[in-house]
């Protein structure tokens, strides 16, 4: 087959659809179809580029019960833990999470080393990579593509999202590469991931931005650019190009097949979100990120129609529902409530997945504008961002004396109850714990559907403060007359407040 016919195989759907007949009047209205034309090859801009990425390579001491986790190619100890994901998921391992094997009883301390990827962003010797390529190190080296092995300098890591800076003293001005602007990418764009996989220096792979903005529940800081450029366990670290020869991403986390290895589906961090962390790295030796003393959750479509919260051209909006805030916190200070959904950040729109990122690019001490609906209206705040959380301090108990009668709750399938000394001693309760205690769910209800438990306690319905059954039950009936099929709960459980959009059962 020619490279004509080989094009035409590529993308003959685009170019039958202009090849067969249509009328003219069709002819006349179509816009006109823009080329499309696969590089005729990589070779220059990899030349270009190879010099630029490096291998990074770690040792450490391995203690005995270290060991036992960790095979003879492993990431370091004290590598970064996967949060676990939903049921199901396949995400569980990262570039570097290699096959565990089972120690010899007794067996000494041992050395270990690791392989990953990096890249030289200044020529005087500065260089990027994964964080978990060298936490746990105690000896770095790079080796530069000519095979120049030189020793590294930790200059600051961030584990949250999963990135350090490293520095070598070379002899002579390094060739560095520029970091683009990984927002301007869009899916379906050519990308170029050059790495180390499996120890073999210099591999280039070619794919496409295949997704942008990948949650794959791993931290708060959750932004991926999914690729299908084959990346491998040692290409953490490396850089994700455009055709501009550009990064636009570090190569951190694969989907694995049965051994990790590469399936086609690649993330890396983009460098707009990696881009001010690698600057406080270099300056400081770690990140300061501004905080808010509360927490939020993302607005899902569910809870937009429950709280008929609306943007200002009259669509279901978008945001972070505050959950919790944390007394004398820098969100008490500014005023914000329970129930608030942060719309912009200095009018950047945001939602409960973005706002963590936008947020922690300011550092603490800036003061910024936030736009917020709180029952039907929009409004406006300002809030001065803090560094630390601050110890919380205790609320004022509520005086209301409990109601110890339990109330079946029959469009949830619930059967709750006030809270009382006893109910505090048996759930582990705080003093200042308010809300309805959950005493029993019925497996044929709505709300275990939404993963509410025995023991739970219900704050909220709506934006309602509910701390009796009869309060609780009022309230549902309310939303159940204003022909709505479901309620939001702010229900609080073992990790903390959270909102739960629950079916109402209408056949009771």
């Amino acid at each position: 087959m020619n490279r004509n016919c080989l094009l035409s195989s590529l993308f003959g759907f685009a170019l039958l659809g202009a090849s067969l007949p249509v009328s003219s009047a069709f002819a006349e209205t179509e816009a006109p179809v823009p080329s499309m034309r696969a590089p005729a090859s990589f070779a220059d801009l990899a030349n270009r580029l190879l010099p630029s990425v490096v291998n990074v390579s770690v040792a450490a001491v391995l203690k005995p019960e270290q060991d036992d986790e960790k095979g003879p190619d492993a990431s370091p100890p004290a590598g970064p833990q996967v949060p676990k994901g939903k049921a199901g998921s396949p995400l569980d391992k990262f570039l570097h999470d290699y096959t565990k094997r089972k120690a010899a009883p007794n067996r000494p301390p041992r050395r270990f080393q690791g392989l990953g990827s990096g890249f030289i962003i200044d020529p005087a010797g500065i260089i990027v990579t994964n964080n978990h390529v060298i936490e746990g190190a105690d000896q770095v080296v790079v080796t530069l593509h000519d095979g120049t092995e030189m020793p590294a300098k930790i200059v600051g890591r961030d584990s949250q999202v999963d990135l350090a800076v490293l520095s070598v003293k070379p002899e002579h001005p390094l060739p560095a590469v520029p970091m683009g602007h990984s927002d301007a990418a869009r899916i379906g764009d050519w990308a170029l991931a050059i790495g180390n996989p499996f120890g073999l220096n210099g591999t280039v792979t070619a794919g496409i931005i295949s997704s942008r903005g990948r949650n794959v529940e791993r931290g708060l800081y959750d932004d991926y650019i999914q690729t299908d450029a084959a990346i491998n366990k040692g290409n953490s670290g490396g850089p994700l190009f455009n055709m501009a020869g550009e990064v636009i991403g570090i190569n951190t986390l694969i989907y694995g097949g049965a051994g990790g290895d590469s399936i086609g589906i690649g993330f890396a961090i983009p460098t707009d979100d990696a881009r001010g962390i690698i600057e406080q790295l270099r300056r400081d030796g770690h990140v300061s990120r501004g905080w808010l003393g509360l927490r939020f959750q993302d607005v899902t479509f569910d809870m937009a129609q429950d709280l008929d919260f609306r943007d200002a051209d009259g669509k279901v909006g978008h945001g972070a529902i505050v959950s919790q805030v944390e007394a004398h916190g820098p969100a008490a200070v500014a005023g914000l409530e329970i129930g608030d959904v942060i719309m912009q950040v200095e009018a950047k729109k945001v939602t409960g997945q973005t706002m963590p990122r936008i947020v922690a690019s300011y550092p603490p001490g800036t003061k910024l504008g936030l736009v917020i609906w709180r029952k039907g209206a929009q409004k406006s705040l300002n809030i001065t961002l803090g560094k630390s959380p601050v110890p919380a301090d205790t609320l004022p108990s509520d005086t209301h004396q409990p109601d110890h009668a339990k109330e079946a709750i029959d469009m949830l399938g619930l059967e709750v109850s006030a809270i009382d000394s006893d109910m505090r001693t048996q759930y582990a309760l705080s003093d200042d714990q308010r809300g309805v205690l959950v005493d029993h769910v019925d497996a044929s209800g709505t709300a275990v559907l939404r993963g509410i438990e025995v023991g739970n306690v219900i704050v909220q319905v709506g934006q309602v403060q509910v701390n009796t059954p009869d309060a609780l039950k009022e309230e549902l009936n309310r939303v159940q007359g204003q022909k709505k099929n479901e309620v939001l709960l702010l229900v609080q459980d073992n990790d903390g407040l959270r909102w739960v959009p629950v079916p109402l059962k209408t056949n009771f």
